[in-house]
């Protein structure tokens, strides 16, 4: 029997696991009435942000599909395409809104939990995340599977197929069955650009409107229920931090496997390579549901102790995968292929050590975060300088690590004799580090689930041993939130390298007899290095821009409920939360369009101009200025969260001080930095080459140069 029984296999047993901790998840107490309320009015804003999203997706993928169903009829692409477009982008949209419904449901129980005990919060909170981390590679591996399946079927019939001169006929059905797959990561990436934009845009203006009016201007503390902010806050950690980021590390799962299958064709290895990474997957998924049964912790346990019971997990299932991929690719491939799995290994461990690095760069534990908040003696402008310097210096280990894992991939595997097997391995590499997707995940949408415990616990009045424990929980929820995206950063770079050389292959497949000419001494291929390297700056500066502009309107609302609502300081009344949840869902809705066109246009018009070796040049610059910008917003904005904590925690004066407000100024700047820009950023590289790839017959046909 092929071992390609395994990937539907894997899926369904992802989501059957999903589906076991979603039940226990619910099967905790969600606490007093008043937990339960809290609760609800989250519930209720996620709900009503995430129709109002989809709703206005839907129009995009509407008009998407007619575009490509009118290409594919032009002969510019198989049929399937169109409907390979729908059902990613649906999947993924479906992956980040289960998980957001279970963690939403999930805080109150996490807040509950913790009046027991700080381990019991833990495991809940962290089933919540495992939820949403096995539905992501559930539902993703499920796609990957039906389509393999449905276009080996159908591509078995010889007369559905186009031979070239002298092919073989299982070279032309494996050839097809790639070069359809390959498109429909589109449609993952579109949707996943929809929710972490406009997440992200609603998450962080929420929060910068509630931190700058009620800590820095009133002087009440973080959550406290009399903001009217604080709903609009607690919906935005969902929508943002758990739909947005599922929907994101999808994408790139998805990315990963398809593309590294269309270099297996590349590199003549036939069905036997295309199938590789996807059993490779179903292994990740069993490795990540054996780790997720060792993460635990004990009573007054430390940050590192807290830190320690997660990575446990995942080192767990990273060793597992590592000992389980040397028989798949030896009896899978043959022996003359085993550098490949070294190859692997480079990715797992590049994982691994981006997680560190950005732990190191971002928690309290560790000398740069409490070196930052020493800078808060001195105002809110020197925090801010140096917390740009710390996410500057923090880029330079990432990009080291990557390019050594690139290097060590593409060696390893016979790229210096075979330059397609080289690239064949450095897809390998990122499957490899995605491998471990389904617990890497689960240890990051636990962070939201942590936070917003913490606030209900606020809001709720519960004894302070809670809020001590929901602290520790969500202190550890911002230092796993930051090595998840320092993570999926890492990932979106060598899924885009990945992607890249798909997309040189597929230009090889449609027009055999061009000749690429990608030296930088080429003036298209010039051109297009400066604009794809300008990309992700423009990309970013929309997205601050919008954060900036909804968070100006949620303070002007927060300003004027505490003047004209009478009682609310001294807490007789409540609050308009919805107004400000309405506001932030309006807002982004509208923001999110710009950035997302940007990302879809790019690759058409820079095609259409340039030529395809423009386009190459194009995907290489905003590949490598993009992951850089990355890691650098990424992990300054998680420092400055880090060091207000530590602050909070009692240094250099505690909560109330000149140290602590500076450093919520620079919490502030950071949100949209670490929370929208940074993390949809790894998106955009992604996208561009996905959009490139779909649209390339269109450009070989039709570009100026």
């Amino acid at each position: 029997m092929s071992l390609t029984i395994l990937a539907p296999a894997g899926s369904i047993l992802a989501l059957l696991f999903a589906l076991y901790l979603a039940r226990r998840v619910l099967k905790a107490d969600q606490g007093t009435d008043l937990m339960k309320k809290i609760s609800g009015a989250v519930q209720q804003g996620a709900n009503a942000y995430l129709k109002r999203q989809y709703m206005g997706v839907l129009i995009f993928f509407v008009v998407m599909f007619v575009v490509l169903l009118i290409l594919a009829m032009s002969g510019f692409l198989t049929m399937f395409v169109p409907f390979a477009f729908v059902t990613g982008g649906f999947f993924s949209g479906l992956s980040g809104f289960i998980g957001m419904k279970i963690a939403t449901a999930a805080n109150s129980r996490t807040a509950n939990s913790a009046r027991h005990s700080l381990n019991s919060g833990l495991r809940v909170a962290f089933s919540a995340g495992a939820v949403m981390g096995f539905v992501v590679v559930g539902l993703g591996l499920f796609d990957i599977s039906f389509w393999y399946y449905f276009l080996k079927f159908w591509y078995s019939n010889p007369a559905h197929l186009v031979l070239a001169a002298g092919q073989a006929l299982e070279d032309a059905q494996v050839q097809a069955i790639t070069s359809a797959m390959l498109t429909f990561g589109m449609g993952a990436s579109s949707m996943a650009l929809f929710a972490r934009v406009g997440g992200g845009i609603f998450t962080k203006a929420a929060d910068v409107g509630a931190d700058l009016v009620g800590k820095v201007e009133v002087g009440i503390p973080e959550d406290d229920p009399r903001n009217p902010a604080v709903i609009a806050d607690n919906v935005g950690d969902n929508v943002g931090d758990v739909a947005g980021m599922g929907a994101d590390l999808y994408e790139s799962y998805v990315g990963s496997i398809i593309s590294t299958g269309a270099l297996a064709v590349a590199a003549g290895l036939g069905f036997h390579g295309v199938t590789i990474p996807m059993e490779m997957a179903a292994i990740g998924i069993l490795a990540s549901i054996i780790g997720s049964f060792f993460v635990s912790t004990k009573e007054g346990a430390s940050q590192k102790n807290l830190l320690s019971a997660l990575r446990r997990g995942v080192w767990i299932s990273a060793g597992l995968i590592a000992i389980v991929a040397f028989p798949l690719i030896y009896f899978g491939l043959g022996s003359q292929y085993i550098g490949l799995y070294f190859a692997i290994l480079s990715g797992l461990c590049a994982g691994i050590l981006i997680g560190v690095v950005t732990e190191y760069y971002t928690s309290d534990s560790y000398k740069p975060t409490r070196k930052l908040a020493g800078s808060s003696l001195t105002g809110p402008a020197t925090i801010i300088i140096s917390g740009l310097s710390l996410g500057m210096l923090s880029t330079v280990l990432p990009v080291l690590i990557v390019g050594v894992s690139v290097l060590v991939s593409y060696y390893v595997s016979g790229g210096g004799a075979d330059f397609n097997m080289g690239l064949y391995g450095i897809g390998l590499s990122a499957v490899g580090m995605l491998s471990t997707l389904g617990i890497t995940l689960a240890t990051d949408a636990y962070g939201p689930v942590a936070d917003n415990a913490g606030g209900i616990a606020e809001m709720a009045h519960l004894g302070e041993e809670v809020r001590e424990r929901t602290d520790a929980l969500d202190s550890l929820g911002n230092t796993t939130a930051a090595t998840g995206k320092g993570f999926a950063i890492g990932s979106a770079a060598l899924t885009a390298l990945a992607l890249i050389a798909s997309y040189i292959a597929e230009i090889k497949v449609l027009a055999p007899d061009f000749v690429f000419d990608l030296s930088i001494t080429n003036p298209t291929v010039l051109v297009g290095l400066f604009v794809g390297g300008a990309l992700p700056f423009l990309f970013a500066a929309l997205t601050m821009e919008s954060v900036g502009k909804v968070a100006q309107s949620i303070v002007v609302e927060v300003r004027r409920q505490f003047k004209e609502i009478t009682g609310l300081m001294d807490g007789k009344v409540d609050p308009d939360y919805a107004k400000c949840v309405d506001i932030c869902t309006r807002s982004a809705q509208h923001e999110m369009i710009l950035p997302a066109l940007l990302a879809v246009a790019a690759p058409i018009i820079v095609g259409l101009v340039l030529g395809v070796n423009g386009v190459a040049g194009m995907l290489a610059g905003a590949t490598v200025t993009g992951f850089i910008l990355a890691v650098m917003m990424a992990n300054s904005g998680g420092a400055w969260d880090n060091a207000k904590k530590y602050i909070e925690g009692g240094a250099h004066g505690g909560k109330g001080s000149e140290a602590h407000k500076a450093a919520v100024v620079g919490d502030t700047v950071g949100d949209p930095f670490k929370d929208t820009s940074g993390p949809s950023i790894n998106i955009l590289i992604k996208l561009l080459s996905m959009v490139s790839i779909v649209f390339a017959s269109l450009v070989v046909a039709f570009s100026i140069f």
